[in-house]
């Protein structure tokens, strides 16, 4: 019943990848300035939530994973007898008849009501299977959800938090910084204090041996007179 429902639900996409791989050009090889610049780093940028168009879809073969995930759920809940996945696989048999669409669809109910299938039936069925997937993704996106948790949120407040880390760091090397041309402004200060005091206290020690060698002289010029003149 899997392979079944595979072949009803991937061939055509197969069938347009094979087609579009034949058609498409072959791709030039890059240059060797291209190539170096390819090897370059790329720059981090912030993570972002996926996004996703159901009315746009991306291109290509899906994820074989996921592809046998939602089957597998709809083999799991296929409803007995004749229904939807049924009536699929007839329209899918008239592929290739030429016939407008909705003569195949017409003609696959025909089939479909001979082996006791009827309108409502189908369509139910249908209904049917789109809750059994529309349950699929609702457990996908809890999975979904606690994975982005662990792996992009997470990660988003160790960046928030390393990011506050550099700023304080910053703010604290600014700090230093100010206070380094304060010290500096403070120790030109000082030296010039020191320059002008050091300048007063050698005045200071001119003027005394000035005073000092009048005096002294004076007593000692005495002193050789009082030993020539008294003795």
């Amino acid at each position: 019943m899997f392979k079944k429902l595979k072949s009803i639900f991937i061939i055509e996409d197969e069938d347009k990848a094979k087609k579009s791989s034949q058609a498409a050009p072959p791709q030039a090889k890059p240059s060797a300035a291209g190539s170096a610049q390819n090897k370059k780093t790329p720059s981090a940028s912030p993570v972002s939530k996926p996004s996703f168009d159901k009315n746009n879809p991306p291109k290509g073969r899906p994820d074989e994973k996921f592809i046998n995930r939602l089957l597998g759920a709809l083999e799991e809940h296929n409803v007995e007898g004749f229904d939807y996945l049924e009536y699929k696989q007839s329209l899918q048999n008239l592929g290739n008849v030429e016939m407008d669409e909705a003569t195949k669809f017409r003609s696959a109910l025909a089939m479909a009501k001979t082996m006791g299938a009827t309108n409502t039936k189908l369509i139910d069925s249908a209904s049917h299977y789109l809750k059994v997937l529309g349950k699929e993704e609702a457990k996908f996106l809890e999975a979904f959800k606690s994975q982005q948790s662990r792996q992009v949120s997470n990660r988003n407040q160790q960046i928030e938090n390393l990011q506050k880390g550099i700023t304080q760091r910053e703010a604290q090397i600014k700090k230093l910084q100010e206070e380094i041309e304060a010290a500096k402004k403070s120790l030109e200060e000082q030296k010039s204090s020191i320059s002008q005091a050091n300048a007063k206290v050698e005045a200071t020690k001119n003027s005394f041996y000035h005073a000092y060698h009048i005096v002294v002289q004076q007593i000692a010029d005495d002193l050789e007179k009082m030993k020539q003149y008294l003795t």
